[in-house]
């Protein structure tokens, strides 16, 4: 993916779909006819939600958790909690913000991982989102250190040819 990553489990139980926003993404091309074409008459509520999206976004370089997804009968077994922990460690590790949208059922999975509620947002007529953003978490944003390993390198001595000794 040019603008984000796609990350999937070993079993396919649980994915995430993340962009990143430096900079504003361009929408895909002919986005209207192929929204229409694939929302048929419900493409005007997608062009509202995409509106109100806009307005409520972060502007400044984020990255945007878009999809979390995990297969209902591997709910429950703390792989999305695994998925936002590794997701967290990447993000922190370059002071990057993170934004979301969910369900309010699904918002108390990301405020244990330290995302924060936003105000919702209701569609006429539709559902209603749940904003949340995660800042970086400063103490969390070192790389790993590797302890089997000694912290500094020798170069091994090289042996001298012969005519030299």
């Amino acid at each position: 993916m040019f603008f984000g990553d796609i990350q999937i489990t070993n079993d396919l139980s649980a994915a995430a779909i993340g962009f990143h926003r430096y900079r504003s993404i361009p929408p895909p091309s002919n986005y209207r006819r192929r929204l229409a074409d694939a929302a048929g008459p419900h493409a005007r509520q997608f062009e509202l939600l995409d509106q109100l999206l806009t307005q409520v976004r972060p502007t400044e370089p984020h990255y945007h958790l878009a999809v979390l997804a995990v297969l209902p009968a591997a709910q429950r077994r703390g792989i999305g909690a695994a998925m936002l922990t590794h997701h967290e460690s990447r993000l922190d590790r370059i002071h990057m913000p993170s934004w979301t949208e969910t369900t309010p059922y699904s918002q108390d999975l990301y405020r244990r991982h330290g995302y924060l509620a936003r105000p919702r947002l209701t569609l006429p007529d539709g559902p209603v989102i749940a904003p949340l953003r995660r800042n970086p978490h400063p103490a969390r944003g070192a790389w790993p250190v590797n302890t089997a390993k000694p912290a500094t390198v020798t170069a091994p001595t090289r042996a001298q040819p012969n005519a030299q000794r």
